[in-house]
């Protein structure tokens, strides 16, 4: 029976490292997934530094890359299978997120490093048909255990006609803390994908799932991660990627690493900042704008805004999904990325939070454009009383039209 065993950190290090609980589990039960990883990273070129015991978990794999890069994971890795079941879909894979026995009502924390040394995975592994899934760590953090994560055969097809595979997952039922509507996006590979998997961990933490998606799907971020060396006499060959992030962006190499300096909560993706400095620059623009700044505040709205007339107006800016829904509309996932332990519908924003949403396009459009809405006219969270629904399609409610919404925002008394 696997059991909790201890807590882990670097003692020796002549300073207290943040700890990582451990779990005691069955080698025989764990060793092929442990094995999986560390062959794929030897395939890859990689070599193994350290490795944990297949009989603690999460696994800890220290690595170097052909690059010389040194590398460490944290590595949450469970069993995958399509074992059928009792009223489940034939067709359907799963792998169950658990550790020792189950405990009602508690909660486990996803460790993720404050220093960026080690990336933290949250995957399931099928050995027999050499392939992973992975789902977003910081997403489900914290979770509860024994819960499942669910894929399809048609995405097991995907995984191994192309090596790589991203698609989003709707989650119906009460899987987090609190019963919700919500979306996620999975990653998939084969073995031979797995050093590209966590280059994209690594690049991903902390994005929404639109940009987690467009991430995914682009291929030469994985390409050159480091400058080449050069050869004696020559000047350094710099990264391609840096050069596609600045067409991306639309900014210059210069401008990316200034919003990165003024960025207080180093946690969070850069592409937020940068949909915000791209939605502060166009709202400046506008006609009758007096005023429009920045927040850099825990919790508070991303921009205030006055106009010539009426009040001041707060906006918050959030991400579109990648994919959109059945019937054309384009999809936003509207909700913090944290709740607290405590109300798990802190998750869910109040309509009093802030006057005005602006939803950036860029994961659909690739472009840094927005739609409006008045969040008092957003739709009730089904569940969670006094908050707005995290399951936000753009409709009629929403406009191009910057300067209607913020004027109707400002005259409200």
């Amino acid at each position: 029976m696997e059991e909790e065993r201890r807590e882990w950190a670097d003692s020796d290090q002549g300073w207290s490292a943040p700890q990582v609980r451990i779990y005691k589990v069955q080698a025989r039960d764990r060793e092929p997934l442990l094995d999986f990883m560390l062959f794929a990273l030897r395939s890859a070129g990689c070599q193994i530094i350290r490795s944990s015991p297949p009989t603690e978990a999460p696994f800890r794999i220290a690595f170097e890359t052909p690059l010389g890069e040194r590398l460490g994971i944290v590595a949450y890795a469970f069993l995958a299978n399509s074992k059928e079941t009792r009223n489940r879909p034939r067709d359907e894979h799963r792998f169950q997120i658990k550790y020792g026995s189950k405990e009602h009502g508690v909660v486990h924390n996803v460790w993720q490093d404050p220093f960026g040394l080690y990336t933290t995975l949250l995957l399931g592994i099928n050995p027999e048909r050499d392939f992973f899934v992975a789902a977003d760590p910081v997403l489900h953090n914290p979770t509860k255990f024994f819960i499942s994560i669910e894929f399809k055969e048609r995405h097991v097809q995907e995984i191994l006609r192309r090596q790589w595979h991203v698609w989003e997952r709707d989650v119906r039922t009460s899987s987090r803390l609190a019963d919700d509507d919500r979306v996620e996006v999975l990653v998939g590979g084969t073995r031979a994908a797995f050093l590209r998997y966590v280059r994209f961990e690594r690049e991903a933490v902390g994005e929404d799932q639109g940009h987690r998606q467009l991430l995914a799907e682009r291929d030469d971020y994985v390409r050159v991660t480091v400058p080449l060396i050069a050869q004696p006499g020559e000047a350094p060959i710099l990264a391609t990627r840096l050069h596609a992030l600045a067409r991306e962006f639309d900014m210059s190499e210069t401008e990316i690493l200034d919003v990165i300096s003024k960025a207080k909560r180093l946690h969070m993706a850069v592409r937020g900042w940068v949909a915000e400095t791209h939605l502060e620059r166009q709202l400046r623009e506008l006609p009758g704008v007096a005023e429009c700044e920045r927040i850099d505040t825990e919790g508070s709205p991303d921009i205030r805004l006055r106009l010539d007339v009426g009040r001041p107006v707060h906006i918050e800016c959030k991400n579109v999904l990648r994919t959109k829904a059945a019937d054309g509309s384009i999809k936003l996932d509207f909700q913090r990325t944290r709740a607290s332990k405590a109300d798990p519908c802190s998750r869910y924003y109040r309509p009093a939070d802030f006057d005005v949403v602006a939803a950036c396009l860029h994961a659909v459009t690739e472009r840094w454009e927005y739609n409006y809405a008045l969040s008092a006219r957003l739709d009730p969270h089904a569940k969670c009383t006094g908050r707005l629904s995290n399951n936000i399609r753009l409709d009629s409610r929403w406009t191009s039209n910057a300067l209607e919404v913020l004027r109707a925002a400002a005259l409200v008394a």
